[in-house]
């Protein structure tokens, strides 16, 4: 195909609220270096990873749950620590943690039979790009995303993919079931007891289903109207996300817990644990300060698990898993590229059961 010299994108131009949003029809396409693919865009996913890095939520200044300032920016933000990386982004910078979409050209040292693959990208990547020599970075955070028309990756990171999903569907994967993946494989669940906060979105449904896939049973936190939607995803039990979890579950009867909320309520979680139990936890929307008593967690010998770093087979995993028809996500709606404020505000209001996707313009004749 003939491509464009230039292409729409939303450039990201500083931290703050919605407003530093910036939709645009010239920013140049970008071209693929050595070992790097050029993908035109079918469709990319909405993600909290998104809203914190527009926000500067990362920033060890910032208290607050990801709601209070998602829409408007938080204050006393830090710029140079307000990334997953821990240096300050540069900006302009197109984000969008999910890509789907197509290869349309290669660069030096890749095989031009990658040409016209329908591909994912691994959202956590770790092939350096240009100066940047992280061990783990996201596409959208430290480099460019999926966020436009057109977008690079390394070649390494990109995988095709053979399914019969729509674009929108697969595009509501690489983040969201890979961070849940992720949790599952760190806390080695199997057939036993999982309780899964956060249950009716993106993170959390995509944990429900790979967590019924590994033969667990699945007790979903959510809100009472969402209920039926969670237990069609594959959940066995719902709880109303305003209970007393003690309560309504008893103490020490859940093996893992799979938190993406985070917040004053993970002293609770693990309360639900039987000794032994594990807790893992990438996310806190619901705020990143918690306060636990460390009696509970060494009497009991639980297992604690930080999750944000991947180990290679967890999104290969992931593929196969949708090449075989073994999960499925939810998109609630889809948005135009130019709507982008719109779908993150609907976004922040959980108002929807699993993913919201961005479609980037087709481009020009």
């Amino acid at each position: 195909m003939s491509l464009p010299k230039t292409m729409a994108a939303v450039l990201l131009t500083g931290h703050g609220g919605l407003e530093e949003l910036e939709y645009r029809t010239d920013v140049p396409v970008p071209h693929p270096g050595r070992g790097e693919v050029l993908i035109q865009v079918a469709a990319a996913g909405i993600n909290n990873t998104d809203v914190n890095t527009r926000i500067g939520w990362y920033s060890k200044a910032s208290t607050s749950g990801t709601g209070e300032g998602g829409a408007a920016g938080v204050d006393a933000v830090e710029s140079v620590d307000a990334t997953w990386a821990g240096t300050a982004l540069e900006f302009p910078r197109i984000q969008g943690a999910d890509v789907c979409g197509r290869v349309v050209d290669v660069g030096e040292g890749v095989s031009r039979d990658r040409i016209g693959e329908r591909v994912l990208v691994r959202t956590m990547l770790r092939t350096p790009v240009g100066h940047r020599p992280f061990e783990c970075w996201t596409s959208g955070s430290e480099c460019d995303g999926g966020s436009a028309q057109f977008t690079v990756a390394p070649s390494r990171e990109t995988y095709a993919v053979r399914s019969d999903w729509s674009d929108e569907e697969l595009a509501a994967l690489p983040c969201a079931y890979s961070t849940a993946e992720n949790m599952l494989h760190r806390a080695a669940v199997a057939s036993e007891r999982v309780l899964v906060t956060g249950a009716s979105r993106g993170v959390g449904l995509a944990a429900v289903q790979l967590a019924k896939r590994r033969g667990a049973t699945v007790v979903a936190v959510c809100s009472a109207s969402k209920a039926a939607d969670v237990l069609a995803g594959g959940a066995d039990r719902t709880v109303d996300r305003d209970a007393d979890l003690v309560d309504a579950l008893g103490r020490a009867t859940v093996d893992v817990v799979i938190d993406v909320v985070g917040g004053p309520r993970c002293a609770q979680l693990l309360d639900l644990l039987r000794p032994g139990g594990r807790y893992a936890v990438s996310g806190a929307v619901g705020g990143p300060i918690a306060e636990i008593d460390l009696r509970t967690l060494y009497l009991e010998d639980l297992a604690l698990f930080g999750c944000t770093f991947q180990e290679d087979e967890v999104f290969e995993n992931l593929i196969e898993y949708v090449e075989r028809g073994e999960v499925r996500p939810v998109v609630s709606r889809t948005y135009p590229l130019a709507e982008i404020a719109s779908a993150q505000e609907a976004f922040l209001t959980e108002g929807h059961i699993g993913k919201l996707v961005l479609v980037p313009p087709g481009p020009a004749a």
